[in-house]
């Protein structure tokens, strides 16, 4: 008997993407939430049985809240950030510095480095990195409207809050060389208390307010 569990174990995960449902509205539910990251069949099942349990309300406000997430949410058409207006919260709050501008690859950067608390000037999303090997180059980022927006906008500081990565530091050493010649600006880059390899969103708070705070001139970062 003790060794029922063992053997019937490994047969129940094996046949559990065959499992045949009595209901095919609850089998659609769980084959719309298996193709979220990081959620397996089991796990979708899981969830799926937990909304059905749930009271309605909570369904439908779920449901309103992907619905306006799909055909509502825009990007800032300043900083490419998302947005629910043409311009963000971000871009148009009075109490930012516009002269202090930080560069990062993704979206979950700005809420990384908002999280800290330690940063009060503007963004701007570049949308990925350069990657030649995934086939990303500069023409696929937000560079030219990072560029720009240099100028007009009297950006005195730009940051480069990228990852520490080799993507992440051909990008940062592209957009240095692409900066408009003779023109007054100073270029920092985060500290590396950022683990080499790590990218910026799995960094603590404490680790990257550091970083953003103790920022070093991005020349010195050259001579490594």
């Amino acid at each position: 008997m003790n060794n029922t569990r063992p053997h019937f174990a490994p047969l129940l995960r094996s046949n559990f993407a065959h499992l045949e449902y009595a209901s095919r509205i609850l089998e659609q539910a769980v084959e719309a939430l298996g193709r979220l990251p990081g959620i397996g069949r089991k796990t979708a099942l899981r969830l799926a049985l937990h909304l059905v349990r749930s009271k309605p309300e909570y369904n439908h406000q779920l449901v309103e809240a992907l619905v306006k997430l799909t055909d509502e949410i825009k990007r800032c058409r300043v900083c490419h950030n998302l947005s629910d207006t043409d311009v963000c919260a971000i871009c148009t709050q009075p109490k930012r510095d516009t002269h202090l501008l930080c560069v990062v690859e993704d979206i979950r950067d700005v809420l990384a480095i908002e999280a800290t608390g330690q940063f009060n000037g503007r963004y701007h999303v570049l949308g990925g990195l350069i990657s030649p090997m995934d086939g990303i180059g500069p023409a696929e980022l937000e560079i030219d409207s990072l560029l720009a927006r240099l100028e007009p906008e009297a950006i005195r500081e730009l940051i480069f809050a990228l990852g520490a990565t080799v993507e992440g530091d051909s990008t940062a050493f592209y957009l240095f060389r692409k900066l408009p010649p003779g023109i007054e600006i100073r270029v920092t880059a985060i500290s590396r208390g950022i683990g080499v390899g790590d990218p910026l969103e799995f960094a603590d708070e404490l680790s990257l307010g550091r970083s953003i705070v103790h920022r070093i001139p991005y020349e010195n970062t050259l001579q490594r």
